[in-house]
């Protein structure tokens, strides 16, 4: 008995959302940002607010405090509910991640964009500070950037944004030069259409594909990165709250209540996966 072998238009139909890695990262991402959102706005006092710090603080988890609060990820050395800052700062984490890794892909697009259509010392000048950039380690330059400017929320975005666009604009270089030389380009400029609609409005969106799998898993290390900063001290300053700097401030105490670390990098952790799993994906689908 032979088994005929499947369609291969009909395999081509199949959405990418069959894909399970793409269900699972999705739905963990969807439900993290959800959290973000709403949670904060039930959580009552402000997160940030320290008050009543002897019978509140290193409260463990699933119990209540001297105060009678229940914690369900217990408090800190200030007696603030870590659950509570946790999800305040996934907006900050997520927000500095997303933002980051987006900016970086549309200088990247632009960039790569111009190289590959205008050529000669134009292309040449870019690619030269691509390589100057991709030269140097991406955490060296995060550290003297922020270093140099002072931390702080639209430093980290910048800094993300100014470091990140290299291996994107080598994509997109890569694709529009493949791209530029099928046969729906030429008859488009034959028929008369302007270099530059033939290029954002024919090339580019045909070019995309590979870039915006990169954009993808970029914004889970553009998070790694921003953690690592805050981590340092470089980054989001406290009293606002990331997963850096809850973690900066939980190591000291990992011995008597780890869960104050513990919680932030859980969800550092899953976040990654999250955006790697999509990422990884995409990446099939575009094959």
């Amino acid at each position: 008995m032979t088994h005929a072998l499947p369609d291969r238009a009909a395999v081509s139909r199949v959405g990418p959302w069959h894909d399970r890695r793409l269900q699972v990262g999705a739905a963990l991402l969807a439900a993290l940002c959800l959290c973000a959102i709403v949670w904060p706005w039930f959580g009552g006092a402000d997160p940030n607010a320290i008050t009543d710090v002897l019978s509140r603080r290193l409260t463990p988890p699933f119990s209540r405090d001297g105060a009678g609060g229940w914690h369900l990820l217990g408090t800190d050395a200030f007696g603030r509910d870590v659950l509570l800052r946790l999800w305040l700062a996934a907006r900050v984490s997520l927000g500095v991640g997303v933002l980051g890794s987006v900016l970086a892909g549309g200088i990247g697009i632009a960039l790569g964009a111009v190289a590959a259509w205008r050529g000669g010392l134009s292309e040449r000048l870019i690619l030269s500070i691509g390589d100057m950039f991709l030269s140097v380690p991406r955490l060296i330059l995060l550290l003297v950037t922020a270093a140099l400017w002072g931390p702080g929320l639209q430093v980290v975005v910048a800094v993300l944004a100014l470091t990140g666009w290299m291996s994107v604009m080598r994509l997109v270089r890569a694709d529009v030069l493949r791209v530029r030389t099928l046969a729906f380009v030429e008859g488009a400029s034959a028929l008369g259409v302007s270099p530059a609609r033939l290029l954002w409005r024919h090339i580019l969106p045909n070019a995309l594909g590979s870039t915006l799998v990169a954009i993808t898993l970029g914004v889970g290390n553009a998070i790694l990165l921003e953690s690592g900063l805050s981590f340092l001290g470089l980054g989001i300053q406290p009293p606002a709250a990331s997963w850096g700097n809850m973690i900066a401030g939980g190591r000291e105490w990992l011995l008597v209540a780890p869960w104050i670390a513990l919680a932030p990098g859980a969800m550092l952790i899953t976040t990654v996966v999250a955006c790697t799993l999509i990422g990884d994906a995409l990446s099939r689908r575009s094959r």
